[in-house]
């Protein structure tokens, strides 16, 4: 998707309205009036949309502190158009996680569902994020209600598909763990071969 560099965004918006202001001084209205409604609609796209796109470019390249000062080049995130705030929770609450602040990206992440992003990948991304945290806090009940909320979706992307895989498989190993637990010291030697006792050979005659 095209997107206009944010700096060049800022001194297109500035020329448009300052040159317009100019020419309306110097020559009247309707030789400004294209200048001033080329600034205008720089300026609301900017406020709608922010700098959420350029950021999730910088994201996927792993900058995170690029990530950060471009998103904070956003006006105000309660300005933005519904999904690029959603977009812009999800980005900052990835960020935050990414420093192992996990109540900031938990609470960010949740602003992001609050206010209902547009696929079930997305849907699915921010689930598995908040079950990731839930696990982390070895709060299993929350991390499975989040798994079931997940399996409500249709996700269509490999790797979001493929980190879901991950998610169950650590909800069984969590499982496996406590029912190892119950059964004692038999239960975690159990656990520890794999669940597989080995076979008595009978004596020799």
């Amino acid at each position: 998707m095209f997107t206009i560099n944010i700096y060049l965004r800022f001194a297109l918006i500035a020329i448009c309205l300052l040159g317009g202001i100019a020419l309306s001084i110097a020559f009247g209205f309707w030789y400004a009036f294209p200048f001033l409604l080329i600034g205008l609609a720089l300026l609301v796209g900017y406020v709608l949309l922010g700098t959420v796109q350029s950021a999730a470019m910088l994201m996927q390249n792993n900058d995170f502190d690029g990530t950060e000062k471009r998103l904070n080049l956003t006006l105000n995130p309660n300005w933005l158009y519904t999904t690029n705030r959603a977009y812009y929770y999800m980005i900052k609450g990835s960020i935050a996680l990414s420093r192992k602040d996990m109540e900031q990206g938990e609470a960010l992440l949740k602003k992001a569902q609050e206010i209902n992003v547009p696929t079930d990948n997305e849907k699915a991304m921010i689930e598995l994020q908040l079950a990731n945290i839930s696990a982390n806090k070895s709060k299993w009940k929350q991390a499975e209600i989040h798994l079931r909320n997940i399996k409500q979706l249709k996700v269509t992307e490999p790797m979001v598909k493929e980190q879901i895989k991950q998610l169950e498989k650590a909800m069984q190993n969590q499982g496996q763990v406590k029912a190892a637990t119950r059964m004692g010291a038999q239960g975690r030697n159990m656990l520890r071969q794999g669940g597989k006792t080995k076979r008595r050979r009978p004596p020799m005659q």
